[in-house]
């Protein structure tokens, strides 16, 4: 679904992202880890366009990326959650839903000004959408507080929720459960679980949760200092001698990398 192909990002002559090549395939999660630094949000800030590579290639169901604006990239079923919550504060969680499906609704200024019968249709369909969504993610009872007075494992939901909008084919999770207990972040392992088994969304994730990653990855990618230096089932990444080394230093006898 989704190709890097020796993709290399460079900021000031600092490379962040060294000839970086890895395929995720469609219906899986696929996990990208590595320690801080590694270059691993540089990765989806390519993919969203926010980043231009100086070499190599993106393509997403055969389509180049490389070719389309960061707004482009959510119509084409790309969509993202954020490490940092970026999310319209002063609104209920309700409206920063809606916002997911700002992009890729079409209709003109007259339309809306005229409050013609399709545009009370959409509002009525984009709203039973976000009731749907707030269900899966059992925040109804949410719908109308103001996001800044929510606890941050909530409002972590909230922009998951947003980019659940849409309905990706692929959606980013940056560090999805940073931040949150134990009982946060079982919630969302199986919110994660939930996207790719019954909603058939493919999983692109980035976390420093050792646990979640190997509980629920499919496939996992390890970088370090902007390179590729592990692939494998979660198993085989687990006892990898090269990524013990890269997180723990020094590998001694008998090391386990959880």
């Amino acid at each position: 679904m989704l190709t890097f192909k020796d993709v290399t990002v460079q900021f000031a002559g600092l490379t962040a992202v060294k000839k970086l090549s890895f395929e995720v395939p469609e219906g899986q999660i696929y996990s990208i880890i590595g320690p801080n630094g590694a270059g691993k949000t540089t990765v989806f800030n390519c993919i969203s366009r926010f980043y231009k590579p100086v070499s190599g290639s993106i393509t997403f169901i055969g389509e180049d990326l490389m070719k389309l604006k960061p707004h482009q990239v959510i119509k084409r079923g790309i969509a993202r959650s954020f490490q940092n919550v970026e999310l319209f504060r002063e609104m209920t969680v309700l409206d920063n839903l809606l916002t997911g499906l700002h992009p890729i609704m079409k209709k003109n200024i007259l339309s809306i000004a005229l409050n013609l019968p399709s545009i009370k249709r959409d509002e009525r369909i984009a709203r039973e959408k976000a009731n749907e969504v707030m269900e899966m993610l059992n925040i109804e009872h949410l719908a109308y507080e103001k996001v800044s007075n929510l606890s941050f494992g909530y409002q972590k939901m909230v922009d998951i929720g947003r980019a659940m909008m849409s309905d990706p084919k692929l959606i980013l999770l940056d560090e999805p459960v940073a931040g949150m207990n134990s009982n946060e972040t079982e919630k969302i392992s199986q919110l994660i679980l939930k996207l790719k088994e019954e909603l058939n969304y493919t999983v692109l994730l980035i976390e420093h949760d050792m646990s979640l990653v190997m509980e629920i990855s499919d496939l996992v990618t390890v970088m370090s200092f902007g390179e590729k230096i592990a692939h494998g089932v979660p198993k085989e990444v687990q006892n990898n001698p090269v990524v013990i080394e890269a997180y723990l230093g020094e590998v001694e006898e008998d090391a386990q990398f959880v």
